[in-house]
C-alpha cells in the first residue's frame, strides 16, 4: 500500500535533496514529489548553496560524504542565510560526522540506507514545528518571559538571551531549552523530550537530545561539571536549574 498524502501539510511546501547519488537522489524526489511536496535536486554542495539561495526551500535532505564541499561544511553556510530544516544523511560508521554536522545547525539526522517512508515522516514531523522567530502557536504570544539568573526565555518571538545578549540557537536547540524551562526543577527523561520536540511518532536514536543540548550549553556558558541552567539527572535525563 502506498503512503497517504498528509492533507494538513501546506501544498508550497519545498524540499531540497542533495546527493552525488544519482539513483538515491532520483528516488528520494520521487517520493517526496507523490507526496505533494514540490522538489529540486543537486548532486554537489555548490549547487545546493545556490539554489537554496535563489529558491528558497522549507527543507533540505542533505548527504554528508560528498566531493568537494562536503554536507557539513555546506550545512554551515546554509543557516548564514536560511532556517530550512536540515535532515543529514550519513553512513552508520560516520558518527563523529554525524555529531558534527548537527552542531553546524542540522535539525535531525538520517543513517543509510533508510526508509523513504520514514524520511518522509521526519519531515512532516519537523514541518509541525514553529520557525525560530516565526509566530507563537499554541498561546505562546501569552506566556510571561521565563528567568533562570542572567538567562532569559521569551516563548513570543522564541528568543533566548544572556545578560540581556541574543544567544543564536538553532530551531531544535531553542525548542529543547524551552521544553526544559517549561518545568523548572523538573527532571525529564530524554523520551520526554523527544516526544515534546520531535514528536510522538518519531523513530531514532535518542542520543539525539544529548547532543543537542551539549550544543545549548556551549553557547551558554555552561558547564556541565557546575551547571547553572541545564543540569545532568543521572540515570533519567536533564532538568532546568543548577546542579
Amino acid at each position: 500500500m502506498g503512503h497517504v498524502p498528509d492533507p494538513t501539510r501546506r501544498a508550497a511546501s519545498t524540499v531540497l535533496v542533495v546527493d552525488d547519488e544519482e539513483a538515491l537522489r532520483t528516488a528520494v524526489a520521487a517520493y517526496l514529489s507523490r507526496d505533494g511536496f514540490d522538489v529540486s535536486t543537486a548532486s554537489d554542495g555548490l549547487q545546493a548553496l545556490a539554489k537554496a539561495r535563489t529558491d528558497p526551500p522549507d527543507v533540505v535532505v542533505l548527504d554528508v560524504v560528498m566531493p568537494g564541499l562536503d554536507g557539513i561544511e555546506v550545512c554551515r553556510q546554509l543557516r548564514t542565510f536560511s532556517d530550512a530544516y536540515i535532515i543529514m544523511l550519513t553512513a552508520r560508521s560516520e558518527e563523529v560526522d554525524t555529531l558534527v554536522g548537527l552542531a553546524a545547525g542540522a535539525d535531525d539526522y538520517m543513517t543509510k540506507p533508510f526508509s523513504p517512508r520514514i524520511l518522509l515522516a521526519r519531515i512532516r514531523t519537523l514541518m509541525r514545528r514553529p520557525r525560530v522567530g516565526g509566530p507563537a502557536v499554541g498561546g505562546q504570544q501569552d506566556q510571561p518571559v521565563r528567568r533562570f539568573g542572567a538567562l532569559s526565555i521569551d516563548p513570543a518571538p522564541r528568543e533566548v538571551r544572556l545578560a540581556g545578549a541574543l544567544v543564536p540557537l538553532t530551531r531544535t536547540e531553542y525548542d529543547l531549552l524551552e521544553a526544559l524551562s517549561e518545568r523548572p526543577r523538573a527532571a525529564l527523561r530524554r523520551a520526554q523530550l523527544i516526544e515534546r520536540v520531535w514528536g510522538t511518532g518519531w523513530v531514532g536514536d535518542d542520543h539525539l537530545v544529548d547532543v543537542h543540548l551539549a550544543h545549548v550549553r556551549r553557547k551558554l556558558g555552561d558547564d556541565p561539571a557546575n551547571p547553572r541552567y541545564i543540569a545532568t539527572v543521572r540515570g533519567v535525563g536533564y532538568r532546568m536549574g543548577p546542579g
